[in-house]
């Protein structure tokens, strides 16, 4: 009898999830839609606030003070490459499951996996095993960090046709402000849980895990999907004015990835999230070196709490600058957006440098906050520009494929900022304050030949789309 009812119950659990259960009614509200996207976003964007772990991970035994069985950061640095680059990986491999299944049934996976990795990663944190934190928060929640991360993207462009830049940068802006909220709260989590005997960090993972699980279970139980040939009453497809670089035809994402305009906007994307992802990795070590007690000239010293603020302020913008870039692009196009991302990130990575030597915390840290905010918003803006190159058809899919150039991005990124400066400090002997300077004139390179590969899109042929291929 327990069994059966047990059964009973996933029948219904799966029911519930099913696409055809979360077809929106006649008169659903469209705008509720953003909300159950930010439910889910605003949670996995935690992965944001990562480095606030990093420097107590190291006293995981030592709890004062590093021991020689502690772990290096170099060695936890890899958490958040592994999580990031299983988001990318896990987007392509189930893409097209999610099309199919609907933004419900994936969101709950996202949910599951994602805050199951906590509960996975704070065992391996009480047993000091450094590969079960990797499993926790690198695979199984990469995996729900890439499921929750593309889940309400194709739906949001269905439901707003009208401002696909502005719909998709509402959800994914609580991606990137994620952090803003994780950082503050994953520091007093780890003040109350800390003890003698204690940093606090497996306590902490056991509490956010449950958190956010209760969250994400809110835009689960919101989001809708469009009926069939739904658009806003406004809003008359046959009467919008065609541009040059928006498709009114669809592709496939098999057909897409054939495509040299996919693999324009795939190293567009990389390029442009390698150069920022390193600086968020390692924010709150970065800015604590940098402007240290220890550093002559710098006009005020940083600890931790005014780095976790840091941290929280890069979140902020990262956040803004997802709506206000992807919104901007939705008037000017998303190719002039991204030669701006290019071209003004180029120069303010190069200042950086400058304004470190300088002992100018507030030139550095604007600067920071300017170039995230760009970086956030090639994300925001990178599915509104996959829809107006491949139309609307299979745009999640395409979109979780090209996820992949942030996983490689995820490990570029941090290895370029984590070892340059391991090495700098320890083979040149530069002092931590200098051992950033170099690392900055190369992400300023990548931009630069971010700007070339943007400039050669072009609108796709008319022989790859879905139509003239004969499927249709």
């Amino acid at each position: 009898m327990f069994i059966h009812h047990q059964n009973q119950r996933t029948l219904a659990l799966l029911s519930f999830l099913d696409r055809s259960h979360s077809v929106a009614k006649s008169g659903y509200n469209r705008w509720l839609v953003p909300p159950a996207a930010l439910c889910i976003h605003l949670c996995i964007g935690q992965i944001y606030a990562y480095s606030v772990f990093n420097e107590p991970m190291t006293r995981i035994l030592g709890v004062t003070a590093s021991t020689p069985e502690d772990w290096k950061l170099t060695t936890l640095g890899w958490i958040f490459s592994i999580a990031l680059f299983t988001l990318g990986a896990s987007a392509a491999l189930f893409g097209k499951w999610l099309e199919r299944v609907g933004p419900r049934m994936a969101m709950f996976i996202s949910a599951v996996c994602f805050c199951g990795g906590f509960l996975v990663a704070a065992l391996g944190v009480y047993l000091h095993q450094i590969w079960i934190v990797y499993l926790g928060h690198g695979i199984l929640g990469g995996i729900g960090l890439g499921l929750g991360y593309i889940s309400p993207v194709s739906t949001l462009i269905k439901w707003f046709p009208d401002r696909p830049g502005l719909a998709t940068g509402m959800a994914i802006m609580g991606f990137g402000g994620g952090a803003m909220i994780a950082s503050p709260l994953s520091v007093s989590l780890m003040e109350w849980f800390s003890s003698a005997n204690s940093v606090g960090v497996a306590e902490t993972f056991i509490a956010l895990g449950l958190i956010y699980f209760v969250v994400m279970m809110a835009g689960v139980f919101t989001v809708r999907v469009p009926q069939a040939g739904w658009h806003p009453s406004h809003y008359q497809p046959d009467a919008v004015k065609p541009k040059k670089l928006v498709t009114t035809a669809n592709v496939d994402a098999d057909t897409a990835i054939r495509t040299p305009q996919f693999w324009f906007i795939f190293l567009v994307l990389m390029l442009n999230v390698t150069a920022g992802i390193g600086v968020l990795g390692q924010a709150s070590v970065m800015i604590q070196e940098m402007f240290s007690a220890d550093v002559v000239g710098a006009d005020r010293a940083i600890g931790v709490a005014e780095a976790a603020g840091f941290v929280g302020l890069l979140s902020l913008f990262n956040m803004l600058g997802r709506f206000f870039w992807s919104s901007t692009s939705d008037r000017i196009g998303r190719k002039p957006t991204y030669s701006i991302f290019f071209l003004l990130g180029a120069v303010l990575y190069v200042l950086i440098p400058t304004f470190g030597n300088m002992g100018s915390s507030v030139l550095f840290i604007g600067t920071f906050c300017i170039i995230i905010s760009m970086y956030g918003g090639g994300f925001a803006t990178v599915p509104a520009y996959l829809k107006d190159m491949f139309g609307v058809m299979q745009v999640g899919a395409i979109h979780g494929r090209l996820l992949v150039a942030w996983s490689l991005a995820a490990i570029f990124g941090p290895v370029l900022i984590n070892y340059l400066r391991a090495y700098q400090i320890e083979t040149v002997g530069l002092p931590p304050a200098q051992a950033y300077s170099f690392t900055m004139y190369i992400m300023a390179g990548l931009l630069v030949l971010g700007f070339v590969f943007n400039m050669l899109i072009r609108p796709v042929r008319e022989r790859y789309h879905y139509e003239e291929s004969g499927k249709g």
